[in-house]
Parts: C-alpha cells; sequence; structure tokens
C-alpha cells in the first residue's frame, strides 16, 4: 500500500514540475491542423522499417547478416524528394517507439506491440551515424519540414507482452492477474485506464501518454495518429489533447474510428464511438471508405459523404476525415478489385471531400503477396520463429522488402489526378458535392463545384461488365469551357448530357470553366 501511494505522489509530483515547466516554455506552432480541417493533407504512410530497405537478392526479407540493410531514419531521408514529387505534404510514420519480443508476432515484432513510451525503436536506427536514435528521427522530420511535409507520428493503443511484464499495474488484469488479450491482437494486451476526469490526471499511464506527446513535439512532430481511439474514454483523450495543444498550436490529433465500428474491442474494454472522439478534440477520424469494396451503387458513396457532412457540420471547429480507402489493416485493392479499382480509388481521393490517404507501396503497384509468408525463419529478434503475415497488407511484423514493384501505372494515374487537384483546389476543397443524375445505379457519378468551377467524376464501379449510362451534368451552358482530362472511347457530350459505353472500371473526369 505504502508503495503504491508513493508511485502515486511521484506522478503528481511530475504532473506539477512538467506543468510549471511547461509554462516557461515557448508555445511551438504548427499548421497541420489548418492543412487537415481545410482537406489540403495529402497523406503517406510508411513504415521506416521497410521504407528503404535494401533487399539484395530479392527473396523478400532483409538479411541482414548478408550485406542487406533495414530502413532506417537516416536512409528515408533519401526518398523524401520522391515523396514530394508525388504532391505528398504529410508524413504518417506508423509507431517509431521500440516493441515487445515476448510472446510476439513475426521475427521483428508488430509496430504496435509498443514497450516503450518515451524512447525510439533501436531498429530504425542508422548505427553507423554518430547521432544519438533521439537525433536521428529529429533530423528525418527536420529533412521532411525542409520540403513543406509535415509528419503525423502512430501512437499505439496498447502494450506488448513485454511491458505487461515490467509495468503489471498499467493493464487491465483478470482474476488470476493475467493480463487482458483485446480481440484477437495476440502479441498486445490491453491498458488500463480511468474514466473520471480525477482519476485521470493522476494516473500513471496517462503520465506515461504525455511522456509519448511530449517527446513527439521534442523531435518535431506535427500530430499524432490515435491507434484504435476508440479504445480511451473520452475525459483521457480531452485532457491528452488539450495538453498536447498547449505546448504546439496546431497540433493535429486523428482519430482511427469508424461510423462502421460499434463495438469494443473487448468486454473488458471502453468504447468511444467517433461523434465522442470528435467532441473530446480529435481533428478528424477514419470515416467509412475502406467499405468501399462492398459499395456498388452510387448511392452508397453519396450517402457516405453526405451523411458525414451533416455529421462533421455540428463541430464548432473544423473537423474533416481520411480517404481510407486503402491503409496498413486492408487488404491491397490489386487483390480485392484489381487495377482498375486501384485506379478508381486514386480518383476518389483527388476528388472527394477528404484528405487523400495512402499506404507505402499502393501507387507502386504492391500486392504485399511475400515469398516468405508465414515459413519458418531463418533469424528472428524475438520468440517467434516465423516469418508472420498478413498477406495482402504491408508487412509491420518483420524487417522485409521496401514496398513497391516494376510497374509506374498506378503512378502514373496518381500524377494526373493530382494535377486535377491542384488547378482546381478551391473546387475539390471547399467545392459542393453535387450527386449527378443518371440511368444506372452501377455508375458513380458525381460534380464538384465552386464559384462557377466543376470537376465532374463518372466511373463504372462494376469491374466485371460494361455499362451504358447517361449523365446530366449541372451548370453546362454554351459558353462553358469543357476539358476532358479522361474520356472514354465511345462517350459523346451533348449539352449537359453525357452519354457513354463504359468498359469495367473505367473513368472519366471533365472540369468545366
Amino acid at each position: 500500500m505504502f508503495f503504491k501511494k508513493l508511485i502515486i505522489l511521484l506522478a503528481i509530483m511530475f504532473l506539477v514540475s512538467s506543468s510549471v515547466m511547461a509554462k516557461n516554455k515557448p508555445v511551438l506552432e504548427t499548421d497541420m491542423r489548418e492543412l487537415f480541417q481545410n482537406n489540403n493533407a495529402v497523406i503517406y504512410a510508411i513504415n521506416i522499417r521497410t521504407f528503404n530497405a535494401n533487399d539484395v537478392n530479392g527473396n523478400d526479407i532483409i538479411d541482414i547478416y548478408d550485406s542487406e540493410s533495414v530502413g532506417t531514419f537516416i536512409n528515408a531521408i533519401a526518398r523524401l524528394d520522391e515523396l514530394k514529387e508525388l504532391g505528398v505534404n504529410t508524413i504518417h510514420l506508423l509507431p517509431i517507439t521500440p516493441v515487445g519480443k515476448i510472446k510476439a508476432l513475426g521475427t521483428a515484432g508488430s509496430l504496435y506491440a509498443l514497450s516503450d513510451f518515451h524512447s525510439i525503436n533501436l531498429q530504425l536506427v542508422d548505427e553507423k551515424c554518430d547521432l544519438s536514435p533521439k537525433e536521428q528521427a529529429k533530423k528525418f522530420i527536420d529533412e521532411c519540414h525542409k520540403r513543406d511535409i509535415r509528419v503525423l507520428i502512430d501512437l499505439p493503443s496498447c502494450g506488448s507482452y513485454d511491458l505487461f511484464l515490467n509495468r503489471p499495474e498499467l493493464f487491465v488484469q483478470d482474476s488470476d492477474g493475467n493480463a487482458i488479450i483485446p480481440a484477437d491482437w495476440l502479441d498486445v494486451r490491453l491498458f488500463a485506464v480511468p474514466d473520471t476526469e480525477k482519476e485521470i490526471i493522476g494516473s500513471d499511464i496517462y503520465v506515461l501518454h504525455r511522456i509519448f506527446v511530449d517527446y513527439m513535439i521534442d523531435i518535431g512532430a506535427d500530430g499524432i495518429r490515435a491507434d484504435v481511439a476508440t479504445i480511451k474514454p473520452y475525459a483521457f483523450w480531452k485532457e491528452l489533447i488539450k495538453y498536447a495543444r498547449n505546448q504546439k498550436k496546431g497540433f493535429l490529433f486523428l482519430a482511427e474510428a469508424s461510423e462502421l465500428w460499434t463495438e469494443p474491442a473487448s468486454s473488458k474494454a471502453y468504447f468511444t464511438d467517433y461523434k465522442k472522439l470528435l467532441e473530446a478534440g480529435f481533428d478528424g477520424y477514419y470515416g467509412d471508405y475502406f467499405d468501399l469494396k462492398n459499395w456498388t451503387k452510387m448511392e452508397d458513396l453519396s450517402n457516405s459523404v453526405h451523411n458525414r457532412h451533416k455529421i462533421l457540420k455540428k463541430y464548432s471547429d473544423k473537423k474533416s476525415v481520411i480517404g481510407s480507402f486503402e491503409t496498413h489493416d486492408v487488404v491491397s485493392p490489386l487483390l480485392t478489385g484489381g487495377e482498375n479499382f486501384s485506379k478508381i480509388i486514386i480518383w476518389l481521393n483527388a476528388t472527394l471531400p477528404l484528405n487523400p490517404y495512402y499506404i507505402d507501396g499502393f501507387l507502386q503497384a504492391d500486392d504485399y503477396m511475400y515469398e516468405y509468408s508465414n515459413k519458418l525463419a531463418d533469424e528472428t529478434y524475438t520468440d517467434d520463429e516465423y516469418y508472420y503475415v498478413h498477406q495482402g497488407q504491408i508487412d509491420i511484423f518483420n524487417f522485409s522488402r521496401k514496398p513497391g514493384s516494376d510497374s509506374n501505372i498506378l503512378l502514373d494515374e496518381h500524377k494526373m489526378a493530382m494535377d486535377i487537384r491542384h488547378a482546381f483546389k478551391d473546387v475539390i476543397t471547399k467545392g459542393q458535392f453535387i450527386k449527378l443524375k443518371t440511368n444506372n445505379e452501377k455508375v458513380f457519378a458525381y460534380q464538384r463545384e465552386y464559384n462557377r468551377k466543376s470537376v465532374v467524376v463518372i466511373c463504372n464501379r462494376n469491374l466485371v461488365s460494361t455499362e451504358n449510362v447517361k449523365v446530366k451534368i449541372q451548370k453546362i451552358n454554351k459558353k462553358s469551357k469543357v476539358t476532358f482530362v479522361k474520356s472514354a472511347k465511345f462517350g459523346s457530350l451533348e449539352k449537359s448530357n453525357y452519354n457513354a459505353t463504359l468498359r469495367p472500371g473505367e473513368i472519366v473526369i471533365l472540369t468545366v470553366e
């Protein structure tokens, strides 16, 4: 009992002292929130461990003892100009905190099996560099900022088994003292978080999250992406977000949450829905765009956009969403729908009222099918002897190859889409979303309109069959300048009616001025 009281006393002393220090520190600034709130963030998610890894022999795994190299903060800098050319202005760094090695998944350990809140994962560090791990992370972020690229850093929602062994008091436990495994996430355990403001402020778990925020701000981060944000209570996030923004004005908080998620990850876990998370101070969330694979009619898409607009406009400060069509938790669109489906995602990302979001490798046409998947490993750095992989998803469990392929077809499509987004920036970021009248519900057709300019998107959502369609385009007259950016081989525009025969997955893009 004495020891427990001492821990609480020390935690309170830390909070008081850090608050005093915070008052004496200048408040830093970033434009990340403004960028995101106005749908101007183009986000690219990367796993530093693989981002610029060098797989010499082409077996998909990094054989460190065979002169192959993993991705590090230092060698990642070489690829930043490439991202800049793609129009990326925000990087989402998958977790950079140390990972657990006990009861682990994969030979390097899951990025989301957090074992320490206030240090850098040494797997991401260049041992030949004279800079400290923290300095290397800061250098990477500084180089991003030189290129006008902001950086969001992932905050894992749960702790590794290693952390449970060291700090069991941080975790929810059953009657036998066993930590709770949320959902089917076998390598992590559920944190114990109080649910009242008074209890939260003095809790060890809150102190650690504040330390994490301090560390991220210290290395120059512009915001945090909260993994499974629903798993912590409203009051916890409200306090943490307020604390972060007192240190850095404009600091972004992005919640991994969706309208489609309505159940807790465990019977022992909290469930805070996306509306309460936004109310707590989050600037945005994931929406439901990852469900695109199940949308077969234009009504599915338009309902999603309009319902979200109604919800977000209720908040006094601006809120937005990301284009969550493909993330590290989503099977590659190349596998679920093929090349044409992937192109549809690129154009939806570029033209809908959202912040475009890509996972490393998608634009390079990677299907994330790894040769070594779930095979016995030659070498392991955890207690898992197998190359654990979620086939079809970017590898977050092993030292694996750089994501990508030899194909540039999606990169070329993305460049075309981003050129339109840039040329019609106000239309895309501020414009009205208009569902267009068609005679074929299998064709997605909408218009973004602002200040007498429009971008019109028409695509055959049917990936199997050709579809005939007649689309009524709005605000076209004899003086309108109509430009076809992408047009159908069999299509014609008569006054305001566009008639076309669209091949499976075919996309038509036109602009009206």
